[in-house]
């Protein structure tokens, strides 16, 4: 079964950035667009309208926001949901039936609703599939030639064998390089044991041990992907500033994601975390599988 890409929207211009950013990603690789509006109604002696009023509003936004769509890619197939109940319930459903679920940063309103902050979050740690958080102000130009796919990767292959897939993948559809980053850090005295010390040894230090580690990480999606372009790029540091001292140049940065759990609830790792704030390019969020 072919999944489609799917924007949830609120009325917000970012959830509108989000959809044309979709829109052009699903032309790309030659997919459907799906456009989900979750919302709840909202009872409020200062909001003077019924439920009928309100769903007519939410219809009426998303139709005006799907028109603009059509009309910029008129071949694209498109299709529309307006689902009453709960954001974060819905939008994960989504997101489990989707190539991608593709969101706005921030939403606001006193029907819409929004999709970041707590709600935001428990989408991405719930989600099953990657999850794409655009800007408002992102826009075709940004996503110019020379501009790269930017990826994080780490540990073994399998760690972030999602991640680079989809970097590939999106690399492919947009004739694009990837530039795999991979950060390394100094261990502490004690992390050291001998059979650590001998792989080191036999790597010739430890920048050509995390290099060889890139390199066997990158090889199947090369070999899969032949005509997509590699940067590798491994530098020392922590993830975080390694992958936003390149962040500028990047038209999508991808992390993969392993939701962390607490006392309070399921948390992004801080790697993601820092990407989504202060990244300023969209960021894809690949859950591990």
């Amino acid at each position: 079964m072919t999944r489609p890409i799917t924007a949830g929207i609120d009325g917000s211009e970012e959830s509108l950035a989000a959809l044309a950013w979709a829109a052009r990603e699903a032309v790309r690789r030659g997919l459907a667009l799906r456009v989900v509006h979750a919302w709840r109604v909202q009872r409020h002696e200062a909001l003077d309208a019924g439920p009928d009023t309100q769903a007519q509003w939410v219809r009426h936004q998303v139709t005006e926001a799907v028109r603009a769509v059509t009309e910029r890619h008129p071949r694209l197939e498109v299709t529309t949901d307006v689902l009453e109940g709960d954001t974060v319930e819905t939008l994960v459903a989504a997101a489990g039936a989707a190539e991608m679920l593709v969101l706005g940063t921030r939403g606001h309103g006193p029907v819409m609703g929004f999709l970041l902050g707590s709600v935001g979050q428990q989408v991405l740690v719930g989600a099953a599939r990657p999850v794409v958080l655009v800007r408002a102000g992102d826009r075709p130009s940004d996503e110019v030639a020379g501009h790269e796919i930017v990826v994080g990767q780490h540990g073994d292959p399998q760690d972030s064998a999602a991640a680079l897939r989809f970097a590939f993948e999106t690399a492919a559809a947009r004739g694009a390089t990837v530039r795999a980053v991979r950060a390394w850090t100094l261990p502490p005295v004690f992390a050291y044991s001998p059979g650590s010390l001998k792989l080191l040894d036999e790597a010739g230090g430890l920048e050509p041990y995390e290099k060889k580690g890139l390199a066997r990480a990158l090889q199947p999606w090369r070999e899969r992907f032949p005509d997509v372009p590699v940067v590798e790029h491994v530098e020392m540091g922590s993830a975080g500033q390694v992958l936003l001292s390149v962040a500028g140049t990047a038209q999508l940065m991808v992390v993969g994601r392993r939701a962390h759990r607490t006392a309070v609830g399921a948390r992004l790792g801080s790697v993601a975390h820092g990407m989504l704030h202060l990244a300023d390019c969209p960021v894809a969020v690949v859950p591990h599988t």
